[in-house]
């Protein structure tokens, strides 16, 4: 693999703001993310998750339950801890895009009728994030600097 390639996947130059960005949108998605997988914080599961994703189109429900559920749990915690920032941010952007156009965007922007704003906002953070890497106090600046021995 090319050493500017993963030199660009670790080094971030993002700051503190990053951290402000990272721990509270990574512990927002891992939360969703568990209510998918386990049903915790009043979700359904894989199963209850599931049959509503394939009732909506989104079929096989049960992967496509897993693979959210995954994106926004295992993601989240990566962001929350600035692990693999950039794809972990960049896979979690994607799905804030399916979750927004395939469930919310018919309802208009606001949350208070099922609106798209909550997906857009964690989808732009996690671009913003993509682009700019987990900043000063990410787990990642660990791996970088092995990296650059």
């Amino acid at each position: 693999m090319n050493s500017h390639f993963v030199k660009s996947l670790f080094d971030s130059t993002a700051g503190n703001a990053a951290l402000i960005l990272r721990v509270p949108t990574g512990l927002i998605l891992a939360a969703h993310g568990a209510q998918k997988l386990f049903g915790w914080f009043g979700g359904y599961g894989l199963e209850g998750t599931g049959q509503w994703m394939a009732s909506i189109g989104l079929a096989p429900g049960y992967l496509m339950a897993l693979m959210a559920g995954s994106a926004e749990f295992f993601g989240g915690l990566a962001l929350a801890l600035g692990l693999l920032t950039r794809p972990a941010a960049l896979v979690s952007a994607f799905t804030m895009l399916v979750a927004m156009f395939s469930v919310h965007i018919g309802n208009g922007l606001f949350m208070s009728n099922n609106g798209y704003e909550y997906a857009l906002t964690l989808a732009v953070v996690s671009l913003a994030l993509t682009l700019q890497g987990g900043g000063r106090f990410a787990l990642d600046n660990l791996i970088a600097q092995k990296l650059n021995r």
